[in-house]
């Protein structure tokens, strides 16, 4: 099985109902019609059964996992030797059956729970657009992924007005729908709250007892509320990159949002989206790829930080510092460059025109020259 992922409304079910064959088994549980027929097995003769947001049914691990075992089991089997008969003919339901799930939360969280799908499926993770995607090649260009941000409608939509109209229905839904359908959370008007908050706090460590004294609520409350959001694409945390040599913090967390349109500062905007590009990027390398990958950030105990740090296998191999114009080195990225030489380490600006590398090998450059990299 084959399980896509991703925030809402990214296109994944657009994505999912283009593949050939996927319109006559395309199953949708918010549909009537159509949970009925998945919960009364009755599904339809395709070879490919897509099953879009059946992580909202209770049983929907051992649903599955029923579905794939028993296709396993009527597969073709092997017979008899190689000058002899080979192969034990299929019914016409084991002909090339394929699965794909897709739903707007992480199946990879939510899949932990009652029965076990491991090594029943790969899981794939849609991201909003990216610079690389849509070939971005000019300054005023990533100005207006900046603004419209990289979901499919309000980006071709090409209305800043429109894109924020979206913006505030988009989270809307996403607390009155998705939360309640997923998550036990009874104080909405406090989440809400939460989910204001959150955007002007971008791009520092976040404290949650600070915004527990904020909200006046527990700080279990707040931590489940994260995780919430967490889960559901909404935000993502990136924790700190720790080594002995650098005396490194190594709890705070940082966090930014997959909607970047919503931080209201165009310095942190920038960073936000900085940070889920790379983001998008180690998704890919680790979903296609199998590397072991991860998206940190570099603070120390003197409070020397680098915004991000991508890592294999626990080692530096990627550090950027983001800056929103043309300006000097940044001494801290200098500071992460001479104890980790053979880390790739980029300056990249929003509006800054100066491309060079410096005599430590650090690359200076526009923020297109690397994201044009990534995917």
């Amino acid at each position: 099985m084959v399980f896509v992922a991703g925030p809402r409304q990214v296109g994944k079910t657009t994505l999912a109902r283009s593949l050939p064959g996927a319109e006559a088994g395309y199953l949708n549980w918010d549909i009537a019609e159509d949970r009925e027929r998945i919960l009364r097995r009755q599904l339809p003769a395709a070879g490919l059964w897509v099953f879009d947001e059946i992580h909202k049914c209770r049983d929907w691990r051992n649903y599955l996992k029923g579905l794939y075992d028993a296709r396993v089991a009527r597969e073709p089997a092997l017979t008899g030797d190689r000058s002899g008969p080979a192969i034990q003919a299929p019914t016409a339901s084991d002909v090339g059956r394929r699965i794909l799930v897709t739903g707007s939360a992480r199946l990879d969280a939510y899949r932990f729970g009652g029965d076990s799908l491991q090594g029943r499926f790969h899981l794939l993770r849609l991201h909003p657009l990216s610079a690389a995607e849509l070939g971005l090649r000019k300054a005023v260009e990533l100005q207006d992924l900046l603004r419209l941000g990289g979901f499919p409608e309000p980006y071709l939509g090409g209305s800043e007005v429109e894109a924020r109209r979206w913006s505030r229905e988009h989270r809307t839904l996403l607390i009155r729908e998705e939360v309640t359908s997923l998550e036990r959370i009874q104080d909405l008007g406090r989440l809400e709250l939460l989910m204001l908050r959150l955007p002007e706090l971008v791009g520092s460590p976040l404290s949650i007892n600070a915004v527990r004294e904020d909200l006046q609520v527990s700080h279990k409350a707040v931590a489940d509320w994260l995780g919430a959001f967490e889960r559901l694409y909404a935000i993502f945390r990136l924790s700190p990159f720790g080594a002995p040599t650098i005396r490194a913090v190594k709890k705070q967390q940082k966090h930014y949002h997959v909607d970047w349109t919503v931080v209201p500062a165009d310095a942190p905007r920038f960073e936000n989206l900085i940070a889920w590009h790379l983001l998008k990027w180690v998704h890919h390398q680790q979903d296609t790829q199998g590397l072991d990958l991860e998206l940190r950030y570099f603070r120390d105990t003197d409070g020397r930080e680098v915004d991000f740090i991508v890592t294999d296998r626990q080692q530096p191999v990627l550090c950027i510092e983001c800056k929103w114009a043309d300006g000097r080195l940044d001494k801290n990225l200098r500071y992460f460059k001479v104890r980790f030489p053979d880390c790739d380490a980029w300056q990249v600006s929003a509006t800054g025109t100066k491309d060079y590398v410096t005599p430590e090998g650090i690359r200076v450059a526009p923020a297109l020259e690397l994201l044009g990299r990534l995917v």
